[in-house]
């Protein structure tokens, strides 16, 4: 029986980009040999997409990009091909894909854009789809389907590039709104880069300022304490969710896009919750994700206040997938350890590659 062509698609050009290599080495270790043949795509910081034949220790460390044996590629759109056309020599060849697991994290890559391409070139893939992936990287997208679902989140207001006329009126109006202290966010960011707090005017002038130079619009919240938690959701058409983990030491600590830090030392698992709120949590993090159309994997954060009130921080599409990271973690406990989610994943964009619903 002929192999499953499986593409791994992973670097990009977004600050997650070290992240990506680190969960792509991780995904095509655990991807079954026996049922699978591994495409492996790699995209630089500058955005040039090669196929990549060599090993695959050296895509975690970022050597991959120096092999002489790379072959630059593209995802044709034409579903004609439904493949990756190779270029060299001046030639074109082409290859036929079945799946694509993509593991690029941040933008033009986890927001939509790289889903686009794979929806024109009828090419199956791992994942949430054009929509949920571009609004669950849209912090305002969050917070106003969250709205009409009554999951609640955290007070905030938008603040558009169109009202950067009147910033200083803008920024008045909204800590007259929400009080301090805020964090101010680019709505559209896989990180916490230009993420600012602000516990009086200036610093949120301020604030704004830098989260404008990441983004064309912004969040702003008011500040969230308390504790937080974690669920990972796994499925399409009845998504169920792990158990819930809190992150157990400081925020400022715990960075998880550090490829080298391990999620082990900074989450627990269970959360030492009452089992009324820990099933309260997971039943929201699975109604969130429908309500995005998440399909596939998505990591859920929640905040608990110190007065009992839980809310919705966001909602990871392309979480880590490295064993150490949050979202195997988290599935672990449920007896699925990596090679199964990533074969099930696979197997499940393969079947539901026909569907229109």
């Amino acid at each position: 029986m002929a192999k499953i062509k499986a593409a791994v698609i992973f670097g990009g050009t977004s600050r997650e980009h070290k992240l990506s290599l680190a969960s792509a080495a991780e995904v095509i270790r655990n991807i079954p040999e026996d049922k699978y043949e591994v495409i492996c795509i790699g995209i630089t910081r500058k955005g040039r997409w090669l196929c990549y034949p060599g090993d695959i220790d050296d895509i975690a460390t970022g050597e991959w990009e120096q092999n002489p044996d790379n072959t630059s590629a593209i995802i044709s759109p034409d579903p004609l091909h439904r493949g990756i056309i190779l270029l060299e020599n001046g030639e074109a060849t082409i290859r036929r894909i079945d799946v694509v697991f993509p593991v690029l994290i941040g933008k033009n890559g986890a927001d939509g854009t790289l889903q686009g391409l794979l929806n024109l070139s009828g090419i199956p893939y791992v994942g949430s789809g054009v929509l949920a992936a571009s609004s669950c990287m849209d912090k305002s997208h969050i917070h106003m389907v969250m709205d009409d679902y009554d999951i609640e989140t955290a007070p905030w207001k938008l603040f558009t590039q169109r009202e950067l006329s009147d910033i200083d009126g803008k920024c008045r109006e909204i800590a007259d709104q929400l009080g301090y202290p805020l964090v101010v966010k680019p709505a559209k960011s896989g990180t916490s880069a230009g993420t600012t707090r602000a516990d009086n005017y200036d610093e949120l002038l301020t604030a704004v300022k830098i989260a404008f130079s990441n983004d064309n619009k912004v969040v702003v919240e008011k500040f969230v304490g308390g504790r937080k938690l974690e669920v990972a959701v796994f499925g399409s058409d009845a998504p169920f969710a792990s158990p819930v983990g809190e992150i157990i030491r400081d925020f400022k600590e715990y960075d998880p896009n550090e490829v080298h830090q391990s999620s082990d030392d900074y989450i627990t698992v269970p959360a030492d919750i009452p089992s009324e709120l820990s099933d309260k949590i997971r039943e929201t993090a699975v109604e969130a994700y429908k309500a995005m159309s998440c399909k596939g994997l998505a990591r859920v954060d929640f905040f608990l206040t110190d007065d009992g009130k839980l809310l919705l921080n966001k909602i990871g599409t392309a979480p880590g997938l490295r064993n150490n990271s949050v979202f195997p973690i988290l599935m672990k406990k449920l007896g699925m350890p990596l090679d199964e989610i990533i074969d099930m994943l696979l197997e499940q964009a393969v079947e539901n590659s026909e569907r229109t619903y």
